[in-house]
């Protein structure tokens, strides 16, 4: 026996990555369905070999319905989350809008997947920030070990975080720039992205940091640690898909790089590639279409008493996005709900 599964936002990038990993991954699903927007009503949508053509998100019907993974943004969750979870539908949610809310659980799998029982709050579970996410799991078997005093990271952060949007303007920049007359001005960013690096992802605060990078202290806190300190700096590049982050872990007891490679051997949802020679690294091309968080670079920090540096890559859609929200959908399957 399965699920009654719902992806909403099926036409998205992350819409679409729901649909292929529920169906790589073999999630147990007696009936599924897609939804879209009006404008998008009738696109078709691959899951596994079949062909789902999508619904209207705006009429749907979700009593009897499981479970339902969005990524419609935080705009049109307001409205259709509260009315999945009041039909009885657990919804996991890929916006910010419930990340905050201290009676939703904010859950990366690896690193907190019994607060996936506390759902019942608001029948809603909370999918973190791409960038929070695989930063997340790459500390948590550190932090079990040491226990993490502070944390400076530094993101190079794909344009797939932006959305269709960024995609398609770093392509078409990257194009104008050789055909003359067909230059391409910023839209989606403040800036060229093509070519270039832009210090600056979501709204600026009072405090001077941005909006991103505050996502990435509040909600590693609220998975990880209340106490663990955190400081970001959050950039966009060039690359269509993979995140990176340069991490500088303080613990509060000294961990040695070789101890700390081999707790993250073991660790779940985490691969190692870290030879120190050219290329015994991962790049966040080699991360795409895979599920692993990449940790590569791993060195002691000699400025510091108790430090650890590392690199860590990994597919945003996935990882950072979809990957993850069938993690918590399954988590909650054999925690919770236990069908299949």
């Amino acid at each position: 026996m399965g699920y009654r599964v719902v992806v909403a936002g099926a036409t998205g990038n992350v819409g679409r990555e729901m649909l292929n990993i529920l169906a790589e991954r073999e999630f147990p699903i007696d009936e599924i369905t897609a939804l879209a927007s009006r404008k998008s009503l009738g696109t078709e949508v691959s899951f596994g070999d079949k062909t789902l053509k999508t619904k209207d998100l705006d009429t749907f019907d979700f009593e009897g319905w499981d479970i339902a993974l969005f990524a419609i943004g935080s705009d049109a969750t307001k409205i259709y989350a509260p009315r999945a979870a009041a039909a009885g539908c657990v919804v996991i949610d890929n916006s910010s809008l419930y990340r905050y809310d201290p009676e939703v659980p904010l859950v990366v799998p690896e690193v907190n997947p019994e607060a996936v029982e506390d759902y019942r709050n608001k029948m809603i579970i909370a999918n973190p920030n791409c960038s929070t996410a695989q930063m997340v799991v790459a500390l948590k078997p550190l932090h079990d070990r040491a226990r993490i005093k502070r944390v400076v990271v530094s993101t190079y952060q794909s344009v797939s975080g932006a959305g269709k949007a960024g995609i398609d303007e770093l392509w078409d920049q990257t194009k104008g720039l050789y055909v003359p007359g067909q230059e391409v001005a910023p839209s989606k960013f403040t800036k060229q992205i093509a070519f270039n690096v832009i210090p600056h992802i979501d709204v600026f605060m009072e405090d001077g940091t941005t909006k991103e990078e505050w996502k990435m202290v509040a909600e590693t806190k609220k998975i990880l640690d209340p106490k663990v300190r955190v400081t970001a700096t959050c950039v966009r590049v060039p690359v269509f898909v993979g995140h990176s982050e340069s991490i500088n872990i303080e613990f509060e007891e000294f961990l040695d790089e070789d101890e700390a490679r081999d707790i993250l051997r073991e660790a779940p949802g985490i691969l190692v590639v870290d030879k120190r020679e050219p290329g015994g690294y991962i790049t966040p091309i080699e991360s795409v279409g895979e599920y692993a968080t990449y940790i590569s670079r791993i060195r002691q920090d000699s400025t510091i008493e108790n430090g650890i540096n590392l690199w860590c890559v990994s597919d945003n859609l996935r990882k950072g996005a979809a990957l993850n929200a069938v993690q918590i959908a399954e988590t909650l399957g054999n925690r919770v709900l236990k069908k299949g």
